[in-house]
């Protein structure tokens, strides 16, 4: 199935509320369903056209019931790229991130999980167009020194062969921030911002931890 205007978009998603998950345009997000309700939702979405909405519990403000908590406005469409069940009943998803929505209205029905009609990015379909302006030298040289400080490696072949966009939604869904870093990259106007907005938090972490060792803060 091929993306590439919002005819192409379900004008209405059940949505899948996680917190601290990024999925982003282009990017692939792992899913392990259990609860009885998510496992009605994927089944429903096998039988049309296959699209959940990732997004946020809200993180503050008016958060709701736990039971159902506010959501919030931003999200990111996911196609069900992949899918097994395992023998305890669970299953095993693979999401491929399409693009990001904003929630127009959350519908009210009888079925087990959420379901709310959306707003697509439609800038999010046009693939590769903001690529180049993204500073890839710099987000590389922190992506790095992140690693140094906590003495991890990468497979640096993939690295070099992957283009910008493709970098910088990986790094940002992989990296090991909190719900409110995670939704500020998701909400980034463009990939240029994502990126930058990556640095910074990035940038900050390493601060703090070079500040919490008691070594001199550059």
């Amino acid at each position: 199935m091929t993306y590439s205007t919002a005819r192409d978009v379900p004008e209405t998603v059940p949505v899948f509320p996680l917190s601290g998950a990024l999925l982003l345009p282009g990017g692939q997000m792992p899913l392990n369903i259990f609860e009885p309700r998510y496992l009605e939702m994927i089944d429903a979405a096998l039988r049309g056209d296959r699209v959940i909405g990732m997004i946020q519990p809200k993180f503050s403000g008016d958060t709701g019931k736990p039971e159902k908590p506010n959501l919030c406005a931003v999200g990111c469409l996911g196609r069900i790229a992949s899918f097994a069940e395992t023998g305890d009943g669970r299953y095993i998803v693979s999401l491929q991130g399409i693009c990001r929505f904003r929630i127009a209205e959350e519908l009210n029905g009888r079925l087990p999980f959420r379901q709310c009609r959306i707003t697509p990015f439609v800038s999010d379909l046009d693939d590769g167009h903001e690529a180049e302006c993204v500073d890839r030298e710099e987000l590389l040289r922190v992506f790095r020194a992140y690693l140094d400080a906590n003495e991890l490696e990468a497979d640096w072949d993939s690295v070099k062969r992957a283009g910008n966009e493709t970098l910088v939604n990986a790094l940002c869904m992989m990296s090991p921030y909190g719900p409110a870093e995670k939704q500020a990259l998701l909400e980034a106007p463009d990939l240029k911002s994502r990126a930058e907005t990556l640095i910074a938090l990035t940038e900050m972490a390493l601060a703090r931890d070079k500040d919490d060792s008691g070594r001199m803060l550059q």
